[in-house]
């Protein structure tokens, strides 16, 4: 079984290079199989910004074995994607994160029990107050599930931010967002204000509540863990692009 609950994956193609490297280049770093440029799956050169995230990416190719198995290579994954589907789509892929924002997780609070409301408030009131600090504009809080607009000052404020991000940073925000529920979040550690530890728990504190409560379940559990790893390699994916 795979990580996700799936059947396992058949093989992938049989490695026929010997030593993959990062070769500096016009516009950065290309990746290279014995001296010659690996393409994307929409047949884009493989190139990064950073000289540290293409050693990385190149890392992951010169660990493979006799097959190359693209589920284990999370940055060369993350790096076809912001090549193939986020660059040339960049508007849209700001407007996904703001659909997050305007219906964010962190502002949909339980009504009860205390313990639950408790929880909500030591992990997400942090949250917006530094959004609040940030963007000059505190989030709109609702009690219960019926949705309440947020500010159309603030979702502009996390657009501009985003409007300036390059397709690298904005599919690491992408993912993080995505996972998490939360643009606050996603844009939090675009901003390095919250570690991914504390965010990944901030995403998960109803789900934890309850886990304490009533158990956990074994699959809900294996999910959870692969969707940690992919947000796990989309922070280091960030870091590696921003070490300059």
């Amino acid at each position: 079984m795979s990580p996700a609950g799936g059947q396992q994956p058949p093989p992938g193609p049989k490695r026929i290079f010997e030593t993959a490297a990062a070769a500096e280049t016009d516009g950065g770093f290309a990746l290279e199989l014995d001296g010659r440029r690996v393409r994307t799956p929409a047949r884009h050169v493989l190139m990064v910004p950073s000289r540290a995230l293409a050693d990385a990416v190149a890392a992951e190719w010169n660990a493979q074995g006799e097959h190359v198995d693209f589920q284990a290579m999370p940055l060369t994954r993350l790096s076809n994607t912001a090549l193939d589907n986020v660059r040339g789509r960049e508007a849209t892929i700001v407007e996904e994160i703001i659909g997050f924002a305007a219906s964010d997780l962190t502002c949909y609070r339980a009504e009860r029990p205390e313990s639950l409301i408790a929880a909500q408030q030591n992990g997400w009131d942090p949250v917006h107050a530094w959004i609040a600090e940030r963007f000059g504009t505190r989030p709109i809080i609702v009690a219960g599930i019926m949705h309440a607009d947020q500010p159309a000052s603030l979702l502009d404020a996390l657009r501009d931010v985003l409007a300036a991000a390059d397709p690298f940073i904005l599919t690491a925000t992408h993912n993080f967002t995505t996972l998490t529920g939360s643009a606050f979040l996603g844009v939090g550690l675009l901003g390095a204000r919250f570690s991914p530890t504390d965010a990944w728990a901030c995403a998960h504190i109803d789900e934890d509540w309850q886990a304490e409560r009533w158990g956990h379940d074994a699959e809900a559990a294996a999910r959870r863990r692969y969707r940690e790893g992919e947000f796990t390699s989309a922070y280091r994916f960030l870091t590696l692009h921003n070490d300059r």
